[in-house]
């Protein structure tokens, strides 16, 4: 696994409730970011070029 998600400081979605549902992580890494699924640490992540990141999280808010 790239060590830069290893060290990542991953933030969980404001949208998780806590009680074990579907929850989704992100972690900034510079030019990237990290996407996780805080269920299943122990599977892949993905890393998203930042802009593109920033695209889809405009048109979640757009909707």
């Amino acid at each position: 696994m790239n060590q830069a998600l290893i060290r990542a400081r991953w933030r969980k979605s404001s949208y998780s409730n806590g009680t074990g549902g579907e929850c989704v992580e992100v972690a900034h890494l510079g030019a990237a970011v990290g996407v996780r699924d805080s269920t299943r640490l122990d599977e892949p992540h993905i890393a998203v070029r930042r802009s593109a990141w920033s695209e889809f999280v405009s048109s979640l808010r757009a909707t």
